[in-house]
């Protein structure tokens, strides 16, 4: 089993590495129904109990098969979707929805997918909040708000998890979300761990992706900015080497050496995944390897948006004002 975290301000723990099920949805061109249902219950056997969704990904096909993967296994399970909208009378439909669709009596970590730009922060969390006092959902969440709205988020209700992407190639939160989340004790929820997987350093060249894989769009992964950011990759490939694993192992590993308020959340679509990046609690990197990984690829460093553009305004967005 692996180790364990602890989730926000409470006492619930999970593991140490959470999974993600967006791929469940056919995101990335790999959608495999049963794949998927295994995959998750091989992470739960091992000590990885965040499992994570949203009502987006497939309409709610995700939530149905990650409700169906955790049904027998619930005690284990610490299951997170997402809502779309910031609005309460959106939050309230929406719930009840995730809820049928993930066939469960209550939801352990409801996110807000994205703050809303035309709803204050302090409607969407008091709503949330009403859905802890009705035992609904046990625990909050927000996904790529900026600093002060998490702040305002937190005065209303605790806040138990960000989820903002974060990886060797987008350490951006270190400047301005972490002191943050630090001083409230709210736990960072790294999505995008392996950068959609530039860092399994299979993916060299557009041609790698799959017709139909959304990467294609993201700017990351075009043209002279992919073959930049494939260029930076030699020296975590030359570590991987050295300590005889898969760079994607070290990726990860650099993530859980960063904090134990950090949780990776990986997508793992296959069990034969959830047995690759489980390598990454058997990597030990020392404060050298570290300080290396540090230089090697600067805050910034990333050549390329990470989003395709008509998407990037809904990242790390501030909520409108309370009353405005």
């Amino acid at each position: 089993m692996i180790e364990t975290r602890k989730l926000g301000q409470g006492e619930v723990r999970v593991g140490a590495m959470a999974l993600g099920a967006m791929a469940f949805a056919g995101w990335y061109d790999t959608r495999d129904d049963e794949g998927g249902v295994r995959a998750i219950q091989r992470a739960l056997d091992a000590g990885i109990t965040l499992i994570d969704t949203a009502e987006v990904y497939g309409n709610g096909k995700s939530e149905e098969l990650v409700g169906r993967a955790v049904r027998d296994r619930r005690d284990r399970a610490v299951v997170a979707t997402k809502a779309s909208r910031g609005s309460p009378a959106y939050l309230r439909e929406a719930v009840d929805r995730s809820l049928k669709h993930l066939g469960l009596d209550h939801i352990d970590l409801y996110y807000l997918h994205r703050v809303d730009a035309e709803v204050p922060i302090e409607d969407s969390v008091g709503a949330m909040a009403e859905m802890v006092k009705a035992g609904k959902v046990r625990a909050i969440g927000l996904s790529e708000a900026g600093p002060k709205t998490i702040q305002r988020a937190h005065a209303v209700h605790p806040i138990a998890a960000l989820q903002t992407e974060y990886s060797l190639l987008q350490r951006d939160p270190e400047r301005d979300l972490f002191p943050v989340t630090r001083s409230l004790g709210i736990t960072f929820v790294a999505y995008s761990p392996l950068h959609r997987g530039l860092l399994t350093g299979t993916i060299r060249a557009p041609e790698d992706l799959a017709a139909g894989d959304w990467r294609a769009q993201v700017p990351r992964f075009q043209g002279a900015n992919l073959a930049a950011n494939v260029a930076r990759l030699a020296p975590l490939d030359a570590m991987a080497a050295k300590k005889g694993v898969a760079m994607s192992s070290v990726a990860l590993a650099w993530i859980l050496r960063k904090g134990d308020d950090l949780v990776p959340l990986v997508g793992m679509g296959r069990p034969e995944n959830v047995e690759r990046n489980l390598e990454a609690f058997r990597v030990t990197l020392d404060d050298a390897d570290v300080a290396a990984l540090d230089a090697a690829f600067p805050i910034g460093c990333a050549a390329g948006l990470r989003y395709p553009e008509s998407m990037t305004s809904s990242l790390g967005r501030e909520a409108p004002p309370a009353g405005g």
